[in-house]
């Protein structure tokens, strides 16, 4: 089976949702979704995470790296970059990097914020870099999809996205819904092509 990784932070639980929905496009285009989380980082240097989260996704692996054919990395958004548990992470990549695990496998990013102006396509922007450096082939959503023109909430060309309101509790809407699961198509779609 053609295993697309997604791979989140999440504190408040809305990117964690919006991995979920996109799991949902992934599994319509074919592919099997692998949801993986990194743990929280502490400036304690002796704070440290459960072996296995208490809930959600496990804790991702440099395994779960190598074995699959795309991957799709979300977090939420710290003053318009990505939140430092997912940047720790892929700071600790340079063997994967330097031996090319994920070069030419398709890769996306989505992300949430409080607010419509909060950093999203920059947080977005951001998770793209470490991906170029691994030689990952970048996939975003296409104007194709007519939502991402008329949507009044999140979605973007760079990825998928959610505005989850100040107190991080806003309902999903439909067009952010849609056009996460057309993310997770397009990623799992393109993998399946890249596999032929």
């Amino acid at each position: 089976m053609t295993e697309i990784l997604i791979l989140y932070y999440s504190r408040n639980g809305s990117v964690e949702q919006l991995a979920n929905f996109i799991a949902r496009g992934v599994e319509e285009s074919g592919c099997v979704a692998r949801l993986r989380c990194v743990p929280a980082v502490s400036a304690n240097h002796l704070a440290t995470e459960p072996a296995v989260p208490d809930t959600g996704a496990p804790f991702v692996s440099k395994q779960d790296l190598a074995e699959c054919a795309g991957i799709i990395l979300g977090s939420p958004t710290r003053f318009g970059n990505m939140a430092a548990p997912m940047k720790f992470f892929w700071d600790g990549t340079g063997a994967e990097w330097a031996s090319g695990t994920l070069a030419g496998k398709p890769a996306a990013v989505f992300t949430s914020t409080a607010s419509m102006h909060g950093g999203q396509e920059s947080t977005l922007l951001s998770m793209l870099l470490p991906l170029l450096h691994h030689g990952c082939l970048l996939v975003g959503i296409p104007f194709t999809e007519a939502r991402l023109s008329s949507t009044r909430t999140g979605g973007t060309p760079y990825g998928a996205s959610h505005v989850s309101g100040g107190d991080g509790k806003q309902p999903f809407s439909e067009d952010e819904t849609e056009l996460a699961k057309a993310l997770g198509r397009r990623v799992g779609g393109i993998a399946l092509k890249l596999g032929a």
